[in-house]
């Protein structure tokens, strides 16, 4: 092995035999990004989605929730404005 790199970078020189190996290193960095990161990627954003999701129906309810309790806040506060005004029509 050794013995072939040597004659090959003595045929061919240095530069092309670097350039052959960077070649390959991208392809081999290729192969792996495609077969393996790609696919957990894939994984990863439909994760994603469904907690974007789940995140958005908990906003939703958070919304809801916060009207009611200003509603029931609103019909407290009137009753109250309303027993006191029946309190002093008394007096």
């Amino acid at each position: 092995m050794t013995n072939e790199l040597v004659e090959a970078i003595n045929q061919y020189g240095f530069p092309i035999i670097a350039a052959m190996g960077l070649g390959y290193f991208v392809y081999y960095i290729w192969q792996w990004v495609t077969q393996e990161i790609k696919p957990m990627l894939g994984e990863a954003n439909t994760t994603l989605i469904a907690l974007i999701d789940r995140i958005r129906m908990l906003d939703n309810d958070l919304i809801r929730l916060n009207t009611k309790l200003k509603m029931i806040e609103e019909l407290e506060n009137k009753q109250n404005k309303k027993i006191a005004e029946d309190h002093r029509k008394k007096k």
